[in-house]
């Protein structure tokens, strides 16, 4: 492998749901390789489940010495479409976007996603599942990652409900 000092970052555009058979594949022939992932949670069949996710979906990025490498067959990696390219010479990537992204990792290695507020106190939100599907209340608060408290009005009264964040729309 050339020395990284003279590497720079550039992107890869893969097969769908092939960014770890593109990575390793990459790897043989001698590229660094850099796949971020973090936490999905994926619900499936009544079941939910947490895997790790590529962050850019069909993408990777690899690091290359275009002077010294044989950066063109790359193209015909298995798992590879194409690498993104300017003309006929890759777009490199700026190392302070690789630096940004390696900075928001945790102790294994997965991209931390900031937690923000869907919706604003007092907003009206539809709600999408369940026996008050359809129904219109306004967004309380988060209780946690998951979880949002909605007020309704049923029956000339405010009932307090909590739902899954996926079940709340704006209205």
């Amino acid at each position: 492998m050339s020395d990284l000092a003279q590497s720079r970052w550039y992107v890869v555009h893969t097969h769908p749901n092939a960014e770890a058979k593109a990575a390793t594949h990459l790897g043989r022939q001698g590229f660094l390789t850099y796949l971020p992932l973090y936490r999905k949670k994926r619900r499936h069949a009544r079941r939910v489940e947490i895997i790790h996710a590529p962050l850019f979906p069909r993408y990777l990025f690899v690091a290359i010495d275009v002077a010294v490498q044989r950066w063109l067959s790359i193209n015909s990696t298995i798992g590879v479409t194409a690498l993104v390219c300017n003309g006929d010479q890759p777009a490199p990537v700026p190392a302070s976007v690789l630096d940004a992204l390696r900075s928001r990792e945790d102790e294994h290695g997965l991209i931390r996603l900031s937690a923000r507020l869907a919706f604003a106190a007092g907003e009206k939100v539809r709600l999408l599942e369940g026996a008050v599907a359809d129904c219109l209340g306004l967004f309380e608060e988060m209780k946690d990652n998951e979880r949002v408290s909605v007020l309704l009005d049923l029956l000339g009264r405010k009932v307090r409900v909590f739902l899954n964040l996926e079940a709340v729309a704006a209205a």
